[in-house]
């Protein structure tokens, strides 16, 4: 099996979920977003198809990294690869963390005719859902770009059938993670 790939595996992320995290760039995303930091990412032709089983490997190698996030493009094009590799992650002790740009909501719907989408859900630990909205852009909002997206707790949220957010993340500023800084400094 294979997954179409926007980059190579980038190890020691700061930014793109809690603690430090290897990041699986994914290719191809239908929404288009304005302002999207990733547009290389959007066609479904572009980037490179790679098997699984050397990602696989590249996860084997990992160290000092607390999880896994996938981004793209959106992995949602890809649920069954995205899953499978989640699940993998999760069996060497990795979290999982997940962009969209679909809502939780969306996703729920389309699983109903697609079950993949399913099957990845239920291996993510931590989803941002929501298309980037530049009006709503800020740099306050911790791990998001615009503050409509959310941080949610994706087992609590399949077992309760509704979203349930990520508390110390559900903050509308970020103050819980950003620190303004106070005094001068030299």
């Amino acid at each position: 099996m294979t997954i179409r790939l926007a980059a190579d595996l980038q190890v020691d992320s700061i930014v793109d979920g809690e603690g430090i995290r290897t990041v699986i760039w994914t290719q191809g995303c239908p929404h288009n977003c304005q302002g999207c930091h990733n547009p290389l990412t959007h066609s479904i032709d572009g980037g490179a198809e790679v098997e699984l089983d050397y990602i696989k490997e590249e996860i084997d190698l990992l160290d000092g990294q607390d999880g896994i996030t996938f981004s793209g493009g959106d992995p949602f094009l890809q649920p069954l690869a995205c899953s499978v590799l989640a699940k993998y992650a999760k069996t060497k002790g990795l979290n999982i963390w997940c962009y969209t740009g679909y809502t939780f909501e969306q996703l729920l719907e389309l699983s109903k005719v697609k079950i993949d989408i399913l099957t990845f859900l239920k291996e993510i630990d931590v989803l941002v859902d929501g298309k980037f909205e530049i009006d709503k852009k800020s740099y306050s909002t911790t791990f998001r770009g615009s503050s409509n997206q959310r941080i949610i707790d994706v087992p609590n949220s399949l077992k309760n059938k509704q979203v349930v957010l990520v508390e110390k993340y559900d903050e509308e500023d970020g103050s819980c993670f950003y620190q303004k800084p106070v005094g001068v400094y030299i």
